[in-house]
């Protein structure tokens, strides 16, 4: 039975980089990194603090809800109640990295933005294929190169 408590998926993306748990940490779960590879931010890597993520869309409020060196960041992205997750780990000279973007209400619901209205399920099917290249592409050649 998964977690969700909706009817729209979780997305999930499992990987295995050919760098140290470190240098993943480092892109992961810093304010350089993170930029490196995702968006502009003022990420503070400490459990309870707010940031802001610079998307295409304007600025977004997050808030760190989990940090555990080297292993885990969990944080809130926007107001809508998704929660995304980073957890690393530590396969020696590799890093098994897996990304949880969780929250989606129902797929029919619609998602107020700043584009056009969506329905969860729309939104996250774009995101799926986004979270795809950034973690697959952008953020493995930011940590193996």
């Amino acid at each position: 039975m998964s977690k969700h408590t909706s009817g729209t998926p979780d997305i999930c993306k499992t990987t295995v980089f050919h760098a140290d748990i470190e240098k993943v940490w480092e892109a992961a779960a810093t304010p350089k990194g993170i930029e490196a590879w995702f968006m502009p931010n003022n990420f503070t890597p400490q459990a309870g603090e707010e940031f802001t993520l610079h998307t295409p869309f304007g600025p977004t409020p997050c808030k760190v809800l989990e940090f555990d060196a080297p292993y885990k960041l969990v944080f809130a992205w926007g107001e809508d109640g998704w929660i995304v997750s980073f957890e690393l780990k530590d396969l020696g000279d590799k890093t098994e990295f897996t990304l949880v973007h969780s929250g989606w209400g129902e797929p029919e619901d619609i998602v107020p933005g700043p584009g056009p209205d969506q329905t969860n399920e729309e939104i996250r099917n774009r995101m799926n294929n986004g979270w795809d290249s950034l973690v697959h592409e952008k953020l493995r050649k930011v940590v193996e190169e």
